[in-house]
């Protein structure tokens, strides 16, 4: 599959969760969060030290989802992205793109093992979706 098609399968999706999603407008775990908006995308934001994103109730993990989306974007360090992977595994996840900066081998190749369509060592979501920081979301 190509990239154009990996990203296209990534963006089909009913449902994403931003794994790193901050409340702090200058992280890239902010912006990606609201480029899902931006889009009119629906999207949960993922982060144990966070209670709301952009007015949207944080979630600690992908299991306390309210649903399970078949896409998540990650931004987070290499160590915590592979302990993200093995959870969406385990939910089924279907779609993965990891943030250039979260990427580990090791996360990479699960991955792989399972059968999900990932997205890594390149594009930026932000870029892909055209992300304007206008200041509000």
């Amino acid at each position: 599959m190509s990239l154009d098609q990996q990203i296209t399968e990534f963006l089909s999706s009913d449902k994403f969760a931003v794994v790193g999603a901050s409340s702090n407008r200058k992280k890239y775990g902010n912006r990606v969060f609201r480029v899902f908006l931006q889009k009119e995308y629906s999207a949960f934001p993922v982060n144990p030290n966070a209670t709301e994103v952009e007015g949207h109730p944080a979630f600690a993990e992908l299991s306390q989802l309210p649903e399970t989306p078949l896409s998540i974007s990650i931004i987070t360090p290499p160590s915590v992205t592979e302990r993200v992977v093995e959870q969406a595994i385990s939910l089924g996840i279907r779609h993965v793109w990891m943030q250039p900066g979260a990427e580990s081998a090791t996360a990479i190749q699960l991955c792989e093992d399972a059968g999900i369509n990932l997205i890594h060592s390149g594009p930026c979501i932000l870029v892909v979706l055209g992300f304007r920081d206008s200041g509000t979301s």
